[in-house]
């Protein structure tokens, strides 16, 4: 089996665990301050870990944190496989199933893990949906274009 064929997006879902793992504390409930505002605690807590800061021109101040870089990652992998699904090769079309079982994975663990029921989550899953819609869809197309221009010779 190629390299090709493993799906990039499996990534973005080991990476999240492993952050939400290594940083979160607690049982990922909201915790109530002495003042009675929610605090963030469990996998909120560790998404929203700010990794840098930034001053704007404007005052403002922009905030990096964990989520924004699991976005950021995630996006770049869909990327990359909607490229990838523009070959039509034996290694895509187990790149499609593999995918397939890897948003499958996403969508249970969002379902049934406590910590994984944040919006950085929902969207990673969102980003799995789009990478399998997208693999078939573009293939699909790659494929009938392959068989009109090999027809009209």
């Amino acid at each position: 089996m190629s390299l090709r064929a493993i799906p990039l997006l499996a990534i973005s879902l080991i990476l999240y665990n492993l952050v939400v793992l290594m940083f979160s504390g607690g049982d990922g409930q909201a915790a109530t301050s002495a003042d009675g505002a929610t605090v963030a605690t469990g996998a909120a807590a560790a998404l929203d870990t700010v990794i840098f800061k930034v001053r704007m021109l404007s005052g403002g101040v922009w905030e990096f944190n964990w989520g924004d870089l699991l976005l950021l990652i995630t996006f770049f992998l869909l990327f990359i496989e909607i490229v990838k699904a523009t070959f039509t090769t034996t290694s895509t079309l187990i790149d499609h199933a593999l995918s397939m079982l890897v948003f499958i994975a996403m969508g249970m663990e969002f379902l049934m893990v406590e910590r994984a029921a944040t919006s950085v989550f929902f969207l990673i899953t969102t980003a799995g949906l789009i990478d399998v819609i997208a693999g078939y869809t573009i293939g699909i197309r790659v494929a009938r274009r392959d068989l009109n221009i090999g027809g009209d010779s």
